[in-house]
């Protein structure tokens, strides 16, 4: 019974509290899928999915894993619309992150390569001219056997934050916690800034929370995996939040061109939204003080930590190396890799994996001045609102991201979550971004497999017809900003 003239109190949908419970028990399998056959330090190096299926309890981790991943992807998919409210998307995330945070690590043996690199900073060598195998690392058999003899491709930040996580957690198992850590810790930086975004851009929080933070790959990749791209979101998004906060204030631009720079010392790709938040931090048509302004913090940021690190600017050149892996998930590598094959069949080795990297780059630079040139025109337009002006500026720098991750050399599935969270409170559709998200949650196996590199063929020449049909696909739709293409008349005139 209700009291007279009081509403009843509103139920939450059974279809959300539903969602809520599915991808829990996904991310618990996922969980159980770690114990069994994560990439724990004694897992066996090189498996493949056949040798993974026929080793003991190899058929209850592939299903785990499987089931696990299907039920976390099809949960987050069903609200990527948005979740009830901002809380609901908060404490659902949550909830999904538990399971995680007390699994081995999955998907992913980098977090070994962090302690490495930590191990072989703490005792003296320069990680960005010694592999860790030459520099005595004692936990190199834990390390994938590619990133063994490579310099570390991160910046002085996170070198040094690898550091602290050795010194604090002494042996391996320490380290590695400490490692998971310190990428929470990033990730709830992230997440303290998110709803604030939100409301500058004018989006549901419940709508970016939700895409951003119950990603199946936050969860297996940012906390499981330890991977550093969570310190590297946090700080960006901090710094962004600076700039819309205070627009055009020299202080806050300062302080935000700090954070971007940090950002940057920890994973450099993330200098591709510097140009964006000066034009978020832009007063009217103050680009060139904002610039300015953020700049100078960002340089003064970059000499610290080279400086503070002892290590100069060693790391820039640590950057090269990060490409030694060929996958199909690259699209310029995947169209290397079918002119190689065409190649082949013609009694020619054309080495043009080089060569479409290369050219991508060259395109990235284009497509990033490009975005940027057309996002100060827009931001120029007078009488839009505060709102407007920020999701226009947040928007260019996402799709900055989303061009950076599709034109590297390499790609991780971790990687998607770059552009995920800056997509997340701009776009005004969410599938064309979620969906490569979700795919790419399918990627890994439990133990750091990378199923790419058992459909090197088959995978490069799909991504190739998606690269060549993609163009096609743009021009007949939409642009995602929310401005429609011209309408042409059929009447006669």
């Amino acid at each position: 019974m209700t009291t007279p003239g009081v509403p009843p109190p509103i139920p939450g949908p059974p279809s959300a509290r539903l969602v809520r419970y599915v991808g829990l028990v996904g991310a618990l399998l996922l969980a159980v899928a770690g114990f069994l056959g994560g990439a724990l330090p004694d897992a066996p190096l090189g498996a493949t999915p056949a040798s993974i299926w026929q080793a003991p309890g190899g058929p209850a981790t592939l299903t785990c894993w499987f089931v696990g991943s299907a039920l976390l992807v099809g949960a987050w998919w069903s609200l990527r619309a948005g979740a009830p409210s901002g809380r609901w998307a908060y404490v659902t995330a949550g909830l999904w992150v538990l399971p995680l945070l007390i699994a081995p690590p999955l998907g992913s043996r980098d977090v070994y390569s962090y302690a490495c690199q930590g191990w072989t900073y703490t005792h003296g060598a320069d990680p960005y001219t010694v592999g860790v195998a030459a520099a005595g690392c004692p936990w190199v058999e834990t390390v994938a056997p590619i990133w063994r003899d490579t310099p570390a491709p991160y910046g002085p930040v996170f070198v040094l934050l690898a550091a602290l996580a050795v010194g604090v957690g002494g042996g391996l198992t320490g380290t590695v916690v400490a490692l998971r850590v310190i990428a929470v810790a990033g990730l709830v930086l992230a997440a303290y800034c998110l709803p604030s975004l939100a409301r500058a851009a004018g989006v549901p929080i419940r709508r970016a929370a939700w895409l951003a933070l119950a990603a199946p790959l936050v969860g297996v990749h940012l906390v499981a995996g330890a991977h550093n791209d969570a310190v590297m979101l946090g700080l960006l998004l901090c710094g962004l939040l600076v700039v819309v906060r205070r627009p055009g204030g020299p202080a806050a631009l300062l302080l935000a061109g700090v954070l971007l720079g940090l950002a940057v010392t920890v994973k450099a790709s993330a200098v591709v939204v510097v140009p964006f938040a000066v034009l978020a931090g832009a007063s009217g048509r103050t680009v060139f003080r904002s610039g300015v302004w953020l700049g100078g913090g960002l340089v003064a940021a970059l000499l610290v930590a080279s400086a503070l690190s002892g290590l100069g600017f060693g790391w820039v050149g640590g950057l090269t190396r990060s490409g030694d892996s060929e996958q199909w998930t690259s699209p310029p590598t995947a169209v290397g890799m079918v002119v190689d094959y065409a190649g082949a069949l013609a009694g020619r080795d054309p080495q043009a994996v080089p060569v479409a990297r290369t050219v991508a780059l060259l395109l990235l630079a284009v497509v990033l001045v490009a975005l940027w040139w057309r996002t100060w025109r827009r931001l120029r337009a007078s009488g839009e609102p505060v709102s407007d002006r920020c999701r226009v500026a947040l928007h260019g720098a996402g799709l900055a991201l989303v061009a950076t991750v599709v034109l590297s050399p390499v790609f991780h599935p971790w990687y998607a979550t770059w552009p995920l969270a800056l997509l997340a409170l701009t776009a005004s559709r969410t599938a064309w971004f979620a969906l490569p998200a979700a795919l790419a949650a399918f990627l890994a196996l439990p133990d750091g497999t990378n199923l790419a590199r058992f459909t090197k063929a088959p995978g490069a020449v799909v991504m190739t017809v998606v690269v060549l049909a993609l163009p096609l696909a743009l021009l007949l739709r939409r642009s995602d900003d929310g401005t429609p293409r011209r309408r042409v008349s059929t009447q006669r005139r």
